[in-house]
C-alpha cells in the first residue's frame, strides 16, 4: 500500500497493488474510490464475472436502510440468517425468519434481490444510524462503467434525503482531481446530440417525435447489443418531448449510438460509427426510427415498455413476505413441476387464407425456457415457432419484473386461422424449477401488409 500526499490539492492518495484507489479531499466528509484492471497481451485468456465494492457496517449502529423515497425500512440483523434462527428456501439468499432476534420480523424472508434497483436509478443509497444522526452513502455521480444499459438491476440500497449531495457530485463528474490517465477529465472528452424521430404509419403519417427514449453510446454491435456487453463504457440520456437529446462527457472511442422507445417494439441502432475525439461535439441530427411493423393491429395485450407490469397478477394469500412487498406455483403434488400453456382467444371476422399475419411477441425476460407457438390445435405435434432455450436472467428468483429484452416475430400462415374464434397457445415447457420462467412485455398480432403500414 502506497500514500501519497498532494498538498497542492490537499488531495491524500492510497493506492493498492492491485489496482484499487482511495481519494480522501480536504474538507469532505467522504471518499472516493476505483480501481483500474488491466490485462496484457502475452496474459492468458479468463472470465471476470463481476467486480464489488463491499462496506462491512457495524451492525449495532446501522438499522435502517434507505433505498427510494418508497423503499425503506428498519432491518433485520445479520444473526436472524443463522442457523435456528433462519431457515434458507429455494437459494441460499433467501431466508425465512423463523426465530429472530426482535419477533417483528417473524414470518418475513430476508432476501438481499428484494433490494435491487435499476441501473438508472442508482445514485445515492445507503445506511441510517439508529442512535445519532450518521449515515453511510454510496453516490454514484455516473452509470458509465456500468454494463447492460440503464435498465440493467443491480444489488443495491437508494435514498431521497441525500438528493442534494448527489446532485452536487453528478455536477463535479467528471471529477478533475484523479491523476491516472485512465480517467479522462472533462476537457478530454466529447459530446454527441440530435433528435430522434419515430415512422409507424400504424400509429400516425408522418415522423412521431421519441418522446422519453433512451439513447445510449456503447461499443459498436448489432443492435440490442449493448444488452450484454461487458467491455467498454456506455453513455445513456432521455430524449425530451421533441425527441433530442444530448450526451455528454464521453470517452473517447468508437461507439454506435443505440435506442429504445417506449409505447414501440424493438430495438434501434445508427450504423455509422461516432468516433468520438477529445473536444468532439457531433450532431447527428435527426435519427429515424422505424419499429417491426408487418400490418395493422388486429389485436395488442400490454405496453410496449420493456417490463412486465401490465402482466403481473398478484397473490392475495403469499406464503412467504418481506413487509417491503406487502401487497405486490406451478408446483404438482408430487413436489415436480410442469409446462403452462397460455391461451389467447380472439375472434376474426374475415380471414385472408393466401396472406401471412404477423404475431409479435416482446419478452420482457426469460429464464432456461422454450416457448412454443400453435394455433388452433394445442395438440399438434409440430409448434408453428418455437424459441429454443434462451434466457438466463434469473429475474424470477431476483424478484424482477424485467430482464434481457427479446423480440421474436412470428409468421403465421392465414391457411391456419378461421373465420370466428381462433386459439393462440403460447406453451412454455421447462419443468425442472419453479424459477424457469417468462414475463411477457407485449403481443400484437398484425394483419397482412397493406398500403397504409410500413415492414
Amino acid at each position: 500500500m502506497e500514500v501519497k500526499k498532494l498538498k497542492k490539492q490537499d488531495i491524500i492518495v492510497i493506492s493498492h497493488e492491485d489496482g484499487e484507489m482511495f481519494v480522501i479531499l480536504s474538507g469532505s466528509s467522504g471518499f472516493y474510490t476505483y480501481a483500474i484492471y488491466e490485462h496484457l497481451n502475452e496474459w492468458p485468456a479468463f472470465n471476470f464475472d463481476n467486480t464489488r465494492i463491499v462496506f462491512q457496517l457495524r451492525k449495532d449502529k446501522f438499522r435502517y436502510m434507505a433505498i427510494a423515497d418508497d423503499r425503506q425500512r428498519h432491518m433485520p440483523l445479520p444473526d436472524d440468517r443463522e442457523e435456528g434462527r433462519g431457515q434458507v428456501l429455494a437459494y441460499p439468499e433467501a431466508v425465512l425468519l423463523v426465530n429472530p432476534i426482535e419477533p417483528e420480523f417473524k414470518g418475513e424472508v430476508d432476501d438481499k434481490y428484494e433490494y435491487s434497483c435499476e441501473s438508472r436509478d442508482i445514485r445515492v443509497h445507503g445506511w441510517i444510524s439508529t442512535d445519532s444522526a450518521v449515515g453511510f452513502w454510496l453516490i454514484t455521480p455516473s452509470i458509465e462503467f456500468k454494463s447492460g444499459g440503464p435498465l440493467k438491476q443491480y444489488n443495491t440500497a437508494h435514498v431521497g434525503p441525500t438528493i442534494l449531495s448527489m446532485i452536487n457530485e453528478v455536477q463535479k463528474w467528471p471529477y478533475d482531481f484523479p491523476g491516472s490517465e485512465d480517467f479522462p477529465p472533462s476537457d478530454q472528452r466529447g459530446q454527441v446530440h440530435g433528435r430522434l424521430l419515430v415512422l409507424d404509419r400504424d400509429v400516425r403519417k408522418g415522423n412521431i417525435p421519441a418522446n422519453g427514449a433512451f439513447v445510449g453510446l456503447a461499443s459498436p454491435g448489432d443492435t440490442g447489443s449493448w444488452q450484454i456487453q461487458s467491455k467498454g463504457y456506455q453513455f445513456w440520456s432521455k430524449t425530451d418531448k421533441d425527441g433530442q437529446f444530448t450526451i455528454n462527457n464521453i470517452r473517447t472511442g468508437d461507439y454506435n449510438i443505440y435506442a429504445w422507445v417506449p409505447g414501440f417494439i424493438g430495438d434501434y441502432k445508427y450504423d455509422k460509427v461516432i468516433t468520438i475525439s477529445t473536444g468532439s461535439n457531433i450532431d447527428v441530427d435527426d435519427l429515424l426510427y422505424e419499429p417491426p411493423r408487418n400490418g395493422s393491429t388486429i389485436w395488442e395485450i400490454g405496453i410496449p415498455d420493456r417490463s412486465a407490469n401490465e402482466f403481473y397478477i398478484p397473490d392475495s394469500n403469499p406464503k412467504y413476505v418481506n413487509k417491503l412487498y406487502l401487497n405486490h406455483d406451478r408446483k404438482k403434488e408430487n413436489n415436480t413441476y410442469e409446462g403452462t400453456t397460455w391461451q389467447i382467444k380472439f375472434k376474426q371476422e374475415t380471414v385472408d387464407r393466401t396472406a401471412t399475419y404477423k404475431l409479435r411477441l416482446a419478452l420482457a425476460t426469460a429464464h432456461n425456457v422454450d416457448l412454443q407457438v400453435r394455433i388452433n390445435d394445442v395438440n399438434a405435434s409440430s409448434p408453428l415457432f418455437s424459441t429454443g432455450n434462451i434466457g438466463k436472467d434469473n429475474t424470477i428468483a431476483r424478484h424482477g419484473i424485467h430482464g434481457l429484452y427479446r423480440l421474436f416475430n412470428v409468421d403465421v400462415p392465414g391457411a391456419h386461422l378461421v373465420e370466428g374464434i381462433n386459439t393462440i397457445f403460447l406453451t412454455q415447457t421447462a419443468d425442472q424449477s419453479p424459477f424457469q420462467g417468462i414475463m411477457y412485455d407485449y403481443i400484437r398480432f398484425e394483419g397482412p401488409p397493406s398500403s397504409n403500414t410500413i415492414k
